[in-house]
């Protein structure tokens, strides 16, 4: 650590930074973030793959998450160093880009950084280090497109093999193929057709959790699942054949926006007030029922006193809904949210075979079931304790991710280390065409992607000097799908076995680890400012109440 030199021509030191501001530079600055963004690397690396371990995280106020999902694990610990901060974002803009890969490119990166490391001791310059990872970043993607299957993207087949890889290395793995067929089937129901390509909003498959039962007790609803009640008791808990209102409005009398005072002298007054008011919440219901509607279900609140004519016309109803909740409700039901109930026509209203409220553990949750031709689905997972429903949400996350991935874009490789196998081999082949020390950078680059395979391969007690010399081998016969079978402990075809995964998902975890590797090796000179020092409080003098006597008055000097 150095305070930043810098004298006038006398020779009069000049004071830039701030007092206990620090800079470190060169070498040291390098060395400092290649530890911190490794460490990382090697925090996440033991959970990579079907047999990767979990990680136990507790916060500060004692919550427990049980996870091996890189993204969630480095969300929930609380970083410092700016250069781990930068794996902590690479991590999480690989999960919302494509949903998966997330441990994949932690490891990756940390790698390159390792390789680049020890060419920085060789003294080569981070730049030609940098430009290496670059060109070789782009000839990979080159190299993956070329091996890449391209597959329908209406084979329910092909969906349900990709579905099921990100789940092998989960929690769920023993119902990864229960879990996968209804992930599959979510969003073959909400994707829709937009000239040549299909487009999938991922927020219309809606996932709810509640523990209780099993994992096997997991739902696909063509509909909506609340986690409300119905508001009357006096309310029919089942409707079949329903014609759902849906209302953005409150089914209430509001208030007045200006101050307002009624002076009344007569009881009877105050008994036309009240029946004024029982009399427009009465009309209010009628134009509900004189659409055919028998469901409600409103985003506003519910006046106990329409509540009661609801209840007498025999109308479900639900209040205090979502915002997101209606949007769902109305592309699953095919109706209209209305804003005011004047406008309420029959055509507004939704369809739904089944509305029914049902105690769900211990709450009660209304059921929207059976809707025609569904554009929003609920995925209702359930589980033996509220951290297997969290981590299976998990995973059912990055299975719809990886599964929209390639409806979006219909092109797969094998899985198992298989691609970043071939990936190193052909990067080897082609860094003997360049000349000078950007070649040495493509050589690790080759060696970067292949610790990824050999991570696998190590996660499951395999011992990776002999899988990788095995893969090497396999892959120089032009066996481009051969990767490490990890339950049976060796090289194996991983087309045959019908391990897949999305392409863009391979894409993503280079693109974003040679960005952030090459962002890291730019660094060479990190400049801290000094914690503000808090200015210490006077002390409580004796009579208990701070800075002075009792009564608020400041004792004299």
């Amino acid at each position: 650590m150095a305070v930043i030199p810098a004298t006038t021509a006398s020779g009069q030191p000049v004071l830039l930074l701030k007092e206990a501001a620090t800079e470190t530079k060169g070498r040291a600055a390098q060395k400092n973030n290649i530890m911190a963004a490794k460490v990382i690397a090697e925090l996440v690396k033991s959970s990579l793959g079907p047999k990767g371990m979990d990680k136990m995280i507790v916060d500060s106020i004692g919550d427990v998450t049980i996870t091996n999902d890189g993204a969630t694990m480095l969300k929930q610990i609380d970083v410092q160093h700016p250069a781990a901060k930068m794996m902590v974002e690479l991590a999480k803009a690989t999960d919302n880009e494509v949903g998966d890969g997330t441990t994949s490119v932690v490891v990756l990166a940390g790698a390159l950084l390792e390789r680049a490391e020890e060419l920085i001791d060789k003294d080569i310059h981070p730049i030609i280090i940098v430009d290496g990872y670059r060109n070789a970043s782009e000839k990979a993607l080159e190299i993956l497109k070329d091996i890449a299957i391209r597959i329908d993207p209406d084979d329910k087949g092909w969906l349900k093999k990709v579905a099921t890889t990100p789940m092998a290395s989960k929690l769920v793995a023993e119902e990864s193929d229960y879990l996968a067929e209804l992930v599959v089937d979510a969003l073959l129901q909400v994707r829709e057709k937009v000239g040549e390509q299909y487009k999938v909003e991922i927020d219309y498959v809606k996932v709810e959790k509640k523990p209780g039962g099993s994992l096997r007790d997991t739902m696909l609803i063509k509909g909506v699942a609340l986690d409300k009640e119905v508001v009357h008791s006096g309310m029919p808990k089942r409707i079949e054949k329903a014609k759902i209102a849906l209302l953005n409005t409150p089914l209430e009398i509001e208030k007045t926006e200006f101050s307002a005072e009624i002076r009344i002298n007569d009881p009877l007054q105050i008994k036309r007030f009240m029946d004024e008011e029982t009399k427009i919440l009465k009309e209010m219901v009628d134009k509900i029922v004189n659409t055919g509607a028998n469901v409600v279900i409103c985003q506003k609140g519910i006046d106990d006193i329409a509540q009661h004519f609801l209840a007498k016309k025999g109308i479900l109803a639900v209040r205090r809904v979502k915002e997101s909740d209606m949007k769902n409700l109305a592309r699953a039901t095919g109706g209209r949210i209305v804003n005011n109930i004047d406008d309420l026509t029959p055509n507004d209203l939704g369809e739904a075979e089944l509305v029914e409220e049902r105690k769900v553990e211990t709450d009660k949750w209304v059921f929207i079931e059976g809707c025609k031709n569904p554009k929003s689905v609920t995925l209702f997972i359930r589980g033996g304790s509220q951290r297997v429903v969290d981590e299976a949400e998990r995973s059912v996350h990055d299975a719809l991710m990886v599964v929209k991935d390639v409806i979006e874009k219909p092109y797969i490789v094998a899985g198992g280390g298989a691609p970043e196998a071939e990936l190193a081999y052909k990067l080897r082949e082609w860094s003997n065409t360049l000349s000078g020390r950007e070649q040495l950078a493509a050589q690790r680059f080759a060696d970067a992607i292949e610790s990824i395979a050999l991570t696998l391969a190590t996660n499951a007690g395999l011992d990776p000097i002999d899988i990788g010399v095995e893969l090497r081998s396999m892959h120089s016969k032009g066996n481009r799908w051969y990767g490490v079978n990890l339950f049976k402990g060796k090289v194996d075809d991983m087309e045959a076995l019908g391990i897949y995964e999305p392409l863009v998902v391979k894409e993503q975890i280079i693109k974003g680890a040679t960005e952030a590797a090459s962002m890291i090796l730019r660094i060479d000179d990190v400049v801290a400012a000094g914690k503000t020092k808090e200015t210490p409080k006077p002390p409580t003098p004796p009579g208990g109440e701070e800075g002075g006597e009792k009564g608020g008055e400041t004792p004299s000097d």
